[in-house]
């Protein structure tokens, strides 16, 4: 079905829940007026401040999440929620447990909280996440947080998607070794060690600051990730984290990262765009004479696979 789109991005500025709901689900269903929706936000977003949370399942992502956005009401921050779960294997959907622990702010109509399914998409994120930021940042969210799937070793790709990355971490899960070798320390801005309360709590720190001492030599001026203790089911800890958020939004803009990890995103977002575009053309050659002659060609070994695919490139890119 056909939607005004200029109707809807008006209404979604207003801050109508039910347009701005619309909006993503013409973004996941990658709607024929997906490139007009698109058009239509682009002037519009870019004030939104994007912070991604991820860690192993069972540090408390969702918990955290909510004192946040609670930290950021009372602030007066209009604050948009992105929670990307696992899909349901059966249905392809989300199974929405980030909403059922966030639901006190369910009638707050300065929250908007979306939870999207990963679709079986690699890194941890919803492959048209990029987009749906952009929808809630155009409909006037200052602030965007960014739920992952729990982090793993091909799970990183939350770093690329925000301004800050925040990871966390609890004692006794073993995430000092899931640390060093899934590469999170490498992506996160900060470091939280959540329910705090726990024995290991400060061992975990420790361990975690010294990984970070043996990380990439820093200059002078560069911004040294902070570790920051919480419980957050207890509202413990977060005016920390978010004094440490405020804290490197002011050392990116200062040192004009913030529009270089900007650009950044922009471009790995058109790169996708055009892979998927150019996956699909291949898609269609599935039948073509061009694909099944290359085919022949390769097993007769008149053609070798490289070669056979520049042909195919050449011809879809006319090139």
């Amino acid at each position: 079905m056909t939607v005004d789109v200029p109707q809807l991005v008006s209404q979604a500025r207003e801050g109508r829940p039910r347009a701005v709901a619309r909006l993503i689900s013409l973004v996941e269903g990658a709607s024929p007026q997906l490139r007009e929706v698109m058009a239509a936000l682009a002037p519009l977003a870019g004030g939104a401040y994007v912070v991604g949370l991820t860690g192993s399942p069972g540090v408390g992502k969702s918990t955290s999440t909510s004192a946040l956005v609670s930290a950021y009401r009372k602030a007066g921050k209009r604050v948009g929620v992105l929670a990307v779960d696992p899909s349901s294997p059966f249905s392809g959907g989300a199974l929405l447990g980030d909403r059922v622990r966030m639901s006190d702010h369910a009638s707050d109509p300065g929250v908007y909280i979306r939870s999207m399914a990963t679709r079986g998409h690699l890194g941890g994120l919803a492959w048209a996440a990029p987009q749906a930021i952009r929808v809630l940042d155009a409909a006037g969210c200052d602030v965007i947080l960014v739920e992952t799937v729990g982090v793993g070793q091909s799970e990183v790709e939350i770093a690329s998607q925000a301004d800050t990355s925040v990871v966390l971490l609890a004692p006794g899960m073993g995430d000092g070794i899931q640390a060093a070798k899934a590469g999170i320390l490498e992506i996160g801005d900060i470091y939280v060690v959540n329910k705090a309360d726990r024995d290991g709590a400060d061992a975990t720190a420790r361990e975690l600051n010294h990984m970070l001492g043996l990380g990439e030599a820093r200059g002078a001026g560069d911004w040294r990730p902070p570790i920051v203790k919480t419980v957050a089911a207890r509202n413990e800890g977060i005016d920390e984290v978010v004094d440490a958020l405020e804290k490197h939004r002011a050392w990116l803009e200062k040192h004009d990262v913030l529009t270089e990890r900007r650009e950044r995103r922009a471009a790995r977002e058109v790169e996708t765009i055009a892979v998927t575009a150019l996956r699909e053309r291949i898609a269609d050659l599935s039948g073509d004479r061009r694909l099944g002659s290359l085919a022949r060609r390769i097993v007769a070994g008149e053609l070798d696979p490289y070669a056979a695919a520049d042909e195919l490139v050449a011809g879809l890119t006319g090139g």
